[in-house]
């Protein structure tokens, strides 16, 4: 006994998906919502002597990434504050971890509502 499959429209949706591949680059708009929804909760878990920590704080994200940042220049101890330096004992606080786990249902819902938007143009 052989069975058969045959699948319709494998040519049309193959087609569809190069298209969306190739407009990733509005995929941007997706990441820079996420950005912003873990910049503004990671600032208010920031710990604050001066509040220079908790302003450095911007977003660096190109078109394939999201990325959160925290330090600079004036602050070059965001890294040892959020990481810990065991030999200055500086215990970790890692506030952009946990504001980026906490707020991971509203960025993933932003981010798939762009890509939504995306796809939903494509196949309409």
């Amino acid at each position: 006994m052989k069975a058969s499959v045959e699948i319709t429209g494998l040519d049309e949706t193959q087609a569809s998906l190069d298209r969306i591949a190739d407009q990733a680059d509005s995929l941007a708009a997706g990441f820079r919502s996420a950005e912003q929804i873990i910049l503004i909760s990671a600032q208010g878990k920031a710990p604050r002597r001066t509040g220079r920590l908790a302003a450095s704080g911007h977003v660096a994200g190109d078109q394939g990434k999201a990325s959160v940042q925290f330090g600079g220049p004036q602050v070059p101890y965001a890294g040892p504050i959020h990481w810990g330096w065991k030999a200055r004992n500086i215990k970790a606080n890692p506030f952009l971890l946990k504001a980026t786990q906490a707020t991971e249902p509203a960025w993933l819902h932003a981010y798939e509502t762009h890509l939504a938007a995306l796809i939903n143009r494509e196949t309409a």
